[in-house]
């Protein structure tokens, strides 16, 4: 067999549009931090910057946030961002929501074209008899700053919302992927509803019939026009077909329906289809579980209070034990000594 079908391909690094960071400029200003500094000091070309369509990889920004953590010495920083996103931030993707018939429409459109405005980060809409629930989860490997996206996404959620249904609209709860901090405040006076932490997702629940509320900017006409604009960006910078995997893996291993078969069933095709799409670029539905799992135990250990019983249990191990072994053969050392040291 050649070298080449056996070496193992790079995969490509997500992206994110520039137009999803630029509130952090405004905010470091509130500090009396200087910008520019903080942008080229997270690798960034603050050239960049200036158009919001640019694309910079979805880790850069990760980094970003984590130098503004540091600089500001705010721990909420993400939030205050998030609190001055809107539909507009989301560039095409928003205006495309925004001209929709209603909220439920426009919400899956952004689930399914998330991925043109950020490439790490993957949206899903559960409904039941009462309840809707927007999540948000990055799924990009090797970030440090997921707390704080996170927490931007649950307040740009909210201002979506409010665009989309009018001041009125009111959820049910707010959901956080990380420990509760120790002043909660400024979560409070935000969101002004019941908060969870420690959760799962990042997530906002609201009722079910937010979703029928009729837009007030509705335009079919341009909604077409912008959804054929929508579809060539697609056609041009779709995901690739291992990152299109990656993006349902966290929810399917975290609700226990993450076995070859059904992935493959999401994607309308076979489990012998889905083994040879992966093979052809590189990887193994194996290793991205294997992949997977680590990313989100990593964030759990790091961003939560869970024990590792229980972030055993969340990820699908029977025992802990059972996860203890695999943690320590994808990083050489313990779940709890792994926290321990970061």
């Amino acid at each position: 067999m050649s070298s080449n079908r056996t070496r193992k391909r790079q995969p490509r690094p997500a992206t994110l549009r520039v137009g999803g960071i630029t509130e952090i400029l405004t905010v470091l200003e509130g500090f009396g931090v200087d910008p520019v500094e903080v942008v080229a000091d997270a690798g960034i070309d603050p050239e960049l910057i200036g158009d919001s369509d640019n694309l910079i990889s979805y880790a850069a920004g990760d980094r970003l946030f984590r130098e503004c953590v540091s600089r500001t010495g705010c721990e909420h920083f993400g939030l205050l961002v998030g609190q001055r996103m809107n539909l507009k931030s989301l560039g095409l993707v928003g205006l495309l929501m925004k001209t929709s018939r209603d909220a439920g429409t426009a919400l899956q459109s952004l689930v399914k074209f998330l991925h043109l405005h950020s490439q790490g980060a993957v949206m899903q809409l559960r409904v039941d008899d009462k309840l809707a629930m927007l999540t948000y989860d990055a799924f990009e490997q090797g970030l440090v700053a997921t707390d704080q996206t996170g927490d931007g996404a649950v307040a740009m959620m909210l201002n979506a919302m409010r665009t989309l249904c009018g001041r009125d609209f009111k959820p049910a709860e707010a959901s956080f992927a990380h420990r509760r901090p120790a002043n909660i405040e400024a979560f409070r006076k935000f969101f002004k509803v019941p908060l969870y932490f420690d959760a799962e997702h990042y997530a906002l629940v609201f009722s079910r019939d937010w979703l029928d509320v009729r837009s007030a900017t509705a335009d079919e006409e341009l909604r077409l026009l912008l959804q054929k604009q929508v579809d060539e960006l697609r056609a041009k910078h779709g995901l690739s077909f291992p990152l299109q995997v990656r993006s349902v893996l966290r929810s399917a291993l975290l609700t226990g329906n993450c076995s070859e078969e059904k992935i493959a069933m999401l994607f309308s095709i076979r489990g012998h289809t889905l083994r040879r799409r992966l093979e052809a670029s590189g990887t193994s539905f194996h290793e991205l579980i294997d992949e997977c799992r680590f990313e989100i135990a990593r964030e759990m250990l790091r961003n939560t209070s869970l024990s590792v019983g229980q972030i055993s249990t969340s990820l699908g191990y029977s025992r802990a034990s059972s996860f203890i072994r695999a943690f320590r053969r994808w990083s050489d050392t313990t779940p709890s000594q792994w926290r321990q040291n970061g």
